[in-house]
């Protein structure tokens, strides 16, 4: 599931690898990234109006314009990769990697890199159903709050959690309302990679993910601003500590806080 720097060089050229930059604008793309790389913009591609996650049949197309069909080996890096890595499993696709570096240490170590943007062969590719079981909508959430044997984590920074501020960068959506889900546990997480942006030692993990235990049919959901962080929390919950029963709430706050109906604290 974490590949390294140099398996990737190995492979960036075999057909059957699709490479995926995950990033909240293009500027950083423009300005260069892994070759063959295609761009995945969270707001304009997995995102709809006011900010509700996309279908299948928008993530079916966007699949199709990356030319990634049912078996490819997809590698994510960027801003969020576990969002894709999450993603792509929500609908069942077979094999996804991480790329265990960030996209500066890449360039830094001498890994081939690209200023053009890339346009793979269209590859067809029908989506099962979501897996029920790796995400929590917004009615699910509701249900949820107060609910013996079930944890909402809110895994943003504290002053959101707080609601001094509703953005990472500080502004306000018009409608918007700062704060957090009722009952939430507040479980922010920064310090979990290492100056290359490899993933710690996974005893270092747990000591910087301290979560609740849980039991039987005892459920964590977890949420963040628009899902990158808590699908972030979710793969190192899951994939790499081996947690069951996690689920990721990919509306997150930029949904909740903008319907006018949800309760916050």
């Amino acid at each position: 599931m974490l590949i390294e720097p140099i398996w990737l060089e190995h492979h960036l050229y075999d057909p059957a690898v699709r490479v995926v930059e995950i990033d909240v604008s293009a500027a950083a793309y423009n300005q260069w990234h892994i070759d063959g790389a295609v761009l995945w913009n969270v707001y304009t591609d997995l995102k709809e109006n006011r900010y509700r996650p996309v279908g299948r049949q928008a993530i079916e197309q966007l699949l199709a314009r990356s030319g990634i069909g049912p078996e490819s080996t997809v590698v994510f890096y960027g801003y969020a990769p576990a969002l894709g890595y999450w993603l792509l499993k929500l609908y069942g696709h077979a094999d996804v990697r991480i790329l265990n570096c960030s996209r500066d240490a890449w360039r830094a170590d001498g890994h081939p890199y690209a200023t053009t943007s890339s346009h793979p062969e269209p590859t067809p590719y029908e989506l099962p159903e979501r897996d029920q079981r790796l995400f929590a909508d917004m009615p699910t959430v509701r249900r949820s709050v107060g609910r013996a044997g079930t944890t909402i984590l809110d895994v943003r920074s504290e002053p959101e959690y707080a609601g001094e501020r509703f953005w990472p960068s500080g502004g306000m959506e018009p409608g918007g309302r700062a704060g957090h889900v009722p009952t939430a546990v507040l479980r922010p997480f920064g310090d979990i990679h290492d100056r290359k942006g490899a993933f710690i030692p996974v005893d270092e993990l747990r000591r910087a993910m301290p979560v609740p235990e849980t039991a039987g049919e005892d459920e964590l959901i977890t949420y963040c601003t628009v899902g990158g962080r808590a699908a972030t929390a979710w793969y190192v919950l899951t994939e790499i500590m081996g947690r069951e029963r996690v689920r990721v709430y990919d509306g997150s706050w930029a949904e909740w806080g903008l319907d006018p109906d949800t309760p916050v604290v």
